[in-house]
């Protein structure tokens, strides 16, 4: 297993300092630049851990606290073990915040993430892959779209209203996405209902983008989070697997 270095560090954006996660391999090499998106629940130990595993495959990943403008990670206070029907005060606290992220700001936090990656001395130079979980896989599809030059793959992981009716919805990036995308859906998701798959499937086909999605059975949103009542051990390797593989080929 490849030795990792894991720091915190602070990206300044155009409206305050995102404090973030970098982890790479453990030596004085530079490697393929990867942006990880956090789920709803934010930058925490088991995102790092994500990220140090990512790190051991070779990779140069950063996680940014995307919700920096409500204050540094943890923004909201969370148990040890996220079960939100034990707990829902957690999203009341939650939802408020992520619907303030608009897309005009998620996508400007974004080009700031890239430079920041971009004179990383631990990133090599040349496109980055991205990943993205539950909100994430949505900031994933706009960063994609937005910053086509500069993002060679991406992927999403029960991610939620990614096709919805809205004008902005994430979808409707599809026709400047010239990255290769890979989704795993969660097949128990009420945040991404069937319709919602077609439609996204519809739209990148349309647009041409180079993309394989699949409905992990007996899954739920958030099943990568270890840390969460959501968890499935199954779905969460074959997440891993999917994500190298399409890292693999494409930085």
């Amino acid at each position: 297993m490849t030795a990792v270095r894991g720091t915190a560090v602070d990206i300044p954006t155009q409206d305050g300092i995102a404090d973030a996660y970098l982890a790479h391999p453990d030596d004085t090499d530079r490697h393929p630049a990867v942006l990880l998106y956090m789920d709803a629940f934010g930058l925490r130990p088991h995102l790092r851990g994500m990220a140090d595993r990512l790190a051991a495959a070779g990779y140069t990943v950063l996680v940014p606290n995307v919700f920096y403008r409500h204050g540094r990670a943890p923004v909201v206070e969370l148990p040890d073990f996220v079960d939100p029907a034990a707990r829902p005060e957690i999203f009341e606290h939650i939802v408020p915040i992520a619907r303030e992220l608009t897309p005009e700001r998620a996508v400007r936090d974004a080009g700031t993430y890239l430079d920041w990656l971009a004179a990383c001395p631990q990133a090599t130079d040349g496109p980055v892959g991205l990943t993205g979980y539950c909100m994430g896989a949505g900031l994933a599809l706009r960063t994609a779209g937005t910053y086509p030059d500069r993002v060679a793959a991406a992927a999403g992981f029960h991610g939620g209203n990614l096709a919805t009716d809205a004008p902005d919805s994430p979808h409707t990036m599809a026709g400047r996405i010239t990255a290769e995308l890979y989704f795993g859906h969660a097949d128990q998701d009420h945040s991404l209902p069937p319709e919602q798959i077609e439609r996204l499937d519809k739209a990148l086909e349309e647009a041409g983008v180079r993309h394989r999605a699949e409905v992990y059975a007996g899954a739920q949103h958030g099943y990568t989070q270890a840390d969460t009542v959501a968890y499935n051990a199954e779905a969460a390797e074959r997440h891993w697997e999917a994500l190298l593989d399409l890292f693999g080929r494409t930085l």
